[in-house]
């Protein structure tokens, strides 16, 4: 029988364009999940940390919403596809290192090499979910495009090639979050529940 004290009972993977929701969408899992149950691990956390450490920058306003991280934002994506050339799981690592809950939600998967770290570690548990909403919705919400951010594989690493789980399409016509979310909830209660009935 396979030791569930290992690790995490379920891996939901998100992925998506910026402004498309993935982080609303995502605290929200955890929110209706509970903290003792599900955490958020950030994959742009450690890579911003390594970043700003190297480059002298302040951290807390890189991971934040702010203009600071967008002045930075492109040679950010040069150094970690750097990093990832030379370790592809680099950052999945320190990101997934100690973390106990049963339900981990990796909040922003930008490339193949991201899925396929997580497919590779935890084949049982990775489910990949992706959310997208139209341009215009994006438009709407502050996005705009810019030339070797939204071209580069960390925007489109993932736009084909990859089989999603789930498809959470993020738009004012859409189905309610609330439906479309419930098979996801569903199943991080189904695995929460292992976990507790596990002596």
């Amino acid at each position: 029988m396979e030791d569930r004290g290992s690790g995490p009972e379920l891996i939901l993977v998100f992925s998506g364009k910026r402004k498309s929701g993935k982080d609303f969408i995502t605290d929200l899992i955890q929110n209706r999940l509970g903290s003792e149950v599900c955490c958020i691990l950030r994959l742009s956390g450690p890579l911003k940390q390594q970043y700003a450490q190297e480059h002298n920058l302040d951290l807390d306003q890189l991971l934040g919403p702010g203009p600071y991280k967008e002045l930075y934002r492109a040679d950010m994506i040069r150094w970690g596809e750097n990093r990832r050339n030379q370790d592809s799981g680099f950052f999945c690592r320190l990101a997934t290192s100690g973390d106990q809950k049963p339900v981990w939600v990796v909040s922003d998967a930008r490339r193949l090499s991201d899925l396929q770290w997580f497919w590779s570690k935890f084949p049982r548990q990775t489910r990949n979910v992706r959310v997208q909403c139209s341009e215009e919705t994006r438009v709407q919400r502050g996005w705009s495009f810019t030339p070797g951010v939204d071209d580069a594989e960390s925007e489109c690493g993932l736009d084909s090639g990859v089989e999603f789980d789930w498809i959470i399409t993020n738009e004012a016509d859409a189905p309610s979050l609330e439906e479309q979310l419930q098979p996801i909830l569903k199943a991080a209660q189904e695995a929460a529940s292992l976990v507790r009935a596990d002596p």
